[in-house]
């Protein structure tokens, strides 16, 4: 039955990406021959055309993904059951989280490869674009500090990941040069690359790194934002680029071992918990769908593919591929995450964290690797943890840049690094991070507005990004003044005055958009 379902759902969230990708492609208007600000622009650090539509595909996916689609849909599972969590996974993708992507990646692309918060100040307001890229760049500070300390703990926890997880750093920068500086196939790139991941897989089982003096958790927090503060100024085709492409080969694995795993021992849905209506984490209606968040539709992904991806995308032609393409993929992924638990565990509980909940369930339906299972499932999901925390300090990097019109790029990246290694080093994001889920959600209904902006302005039916964006605001400004009033009854005043904070900006945007819309129907 699990086998039977999971191909369902792959098949539903294939129809949605041949048929509503379709439409949506031809609402943009997409035009093979136009130059993209990859080539119009090129730099040779941020502007850099990829070398094939597939290395840029692995870039943008792994750098979606991270550990969102994973924790999301297991805490929707644990919560609420896997009916109502899988539901919002397909349809959330098809009509909200796909058409978020791609609409952001293509009109990056048409604005000279601006980010979500430069195409507002130009199409709606200067004071909405303001207080969008201020929202935005508070939100990127919690990832990175949040990414960093996930990622500084598993080091910790499970010392057998660090040589795989570290060693893709130099494993990337020789297929770059490979790639790029000796300009090899990328088929023998790709070939070697893959070869040597699997030797650091291997190798991290043979020698598990531990820091054994000093605060380990200080020292691996130190280690890791020097590698993100690194990735971010580096030319883009020698770490991140490449970084990313050969991670997205854990993931691709990990799914295809999965889907192996499924077919040869389908797992029984009995004792699975169906349905829970409501939980003790909130009602169903609104905070399952926020609690989810990448396994269907992620802010996030509106600023990497404003950020990073457009400034490598090579044709529009490949616009559907990527931006659409790879939301699609990442809700396989949470499938994926989500049957690990419903139905490769027995019992799942919030007393254990999501990452052990998955790594557990992974290595039940990948039986076949006897005691390596777990291990495998913890080092897919750390590298995943590791591109979010470069591509998120490059995007933030590119913020900064914009917000306080720093031209240099070192400065720029240095204020970054001091704010998420305060937060990070401190604890003080944990305070934060209740309210992050709902406030990720609302940069993506604000992205929306501001693609709806977009299309509006250029005369093309904006529906289609308008009604998901309405959709989520009453997603997330619901959740939030549900939390609100949750943290009044705590007396927990910060967090209380935070989702005010983020509701009234909400209505700012939402306000001014509207002014847009009725400028245009008078004209």
């Amino acid at each position: 039955m699990s086998t039977i379902l999971f191909f369902l759902t792959v098949g539903i969230l294939c129809l949605g990406y041949r048929f509503w990708g379709t439409y949506i492609s031809k609402i943009a208007g997409i035009e093979i021959s136009r130059q993209t600000p990859a080539i119009a622009r090129y730099d040779g650090v941020d502007y850099v055309p990829a070398k094939n539509w597939v290395v840029l595909f692995g870039h943008h996916f792994a750098s979606i993904a991270g550990a969102g689609p994973i924790v999301g849909p297991i805490l929707g599972y644990i919560y609420w059951g896997w009916i109502g969590t899988l539901i919002w996974i397909i349809f959330g993708t098809i009509f909200i989280g796909g058409v978020h992507d791609f609409l952001s990646l293509f009109i990056s692309v048409r604005e000279d490869g601006q980010t979500v918060g430069r195409v507002a100040q130009k199409y709606i307001s200067k004071r909405s674009s303001k207080v969008f890229l201020v929202f935005l760049w508070f939100a990127l500070i919690i990832v990175i500090a949040v990414f960093a300390s996930l990622c500084a703990n598993s080091f910790i926890n499970e010392p057998q990941v660090v040589v795989p997880s570290l060693g893709l750093i130099p494993l990337a920068m020789i297929v770059g040069v490979l790639l790029y500086v000796f300009r090899i196939n990328i088929v023998i790139a790709t070939t070697i690359g893959i070869v040597l991941l699997i030797g650091l897989l291997v190798a991290g089982n043979y020698f598990p790194l531990t820091i054994e003096r000093g605060n380990p958790y200080l020292l691996w927090m130190g280690i890791l934002f020097t590698y993100a503060f690194f990735a971010s100024i580096l030319p883009v085709n020698i770490l991140l680029q490449p970084r990313d492409y050969i991670s997205s080969f854990l993931l691709f694995f990990g799914i295809i071992v999965s889907v192996i795993g499924l077919v040869l021992k389908p797992v029984a849905l009995q004792g699975t918990k169906f349905f829970a209506f409501p939980s003790g984490a909130g009602p169903l209606v609104p905070i399952m769908f926020i609690t989810v968040a990448c396994g269907a539709i992620s802010g996030f992904h509106s600023l990497v593919s404003s950020g990073t991806t457009s400034k490598q995308l090579t044709s529009e032609g490949y616009a559907k591929r990527i931006g659409y393409g790879a939301m699609v993929l990442e809700a396989v992924l949470a499938t994926i995450a989500l049957f690990c638990v419903a139905f490769g565990l027995k019992h799942a509980s919030p007393e254990k964290s999501a990452v052990e909940l998955f790594a557990l369930g992974f290595s039940k339906i990948v039986y076949f690797f006897g005691d390596y299972g777990m291990a495998i499932g913890i080092v897919i999901l750390n590298a995943f943890i590791l591109t979010t925390l470069d591509t998120a300090t490059r995007i933030t990097r590119f913020l900064t840049q914009e917000m306080f019109n720093i031209d240099n790029k070192w400065i720029a990246t240095t204020i970054v690094i001091i704010a998420g290694g305060y937060l990070g080093i401190s604890g003080k994001w944990q305070a934060l991070w209740p309210i992050f889920g709902a406030s990720n959600q609302l940069v993506a209904a604000l992205a929306l507005i501001v693609i709806s902006a977009w299309l509006l302005s250029h005369g093309k039916n904006y529906y289609v990004a308008l009604i998901p964006a309405f959709i989520m605001l009453i997603i997330t400004l619901s959740a939030l003044i549900y939390k609100a009033y949750s943290f009044y009854q705590q007396k927990d005043y910060l967090l209380l005055s935070v989702s005010g904070i983020l509701i009234v900006l909400s209505g700012f945007v939402v306000l001014e958009f509207r002014a847009l819309r009725l400028m245009h129907k008078n004209a």
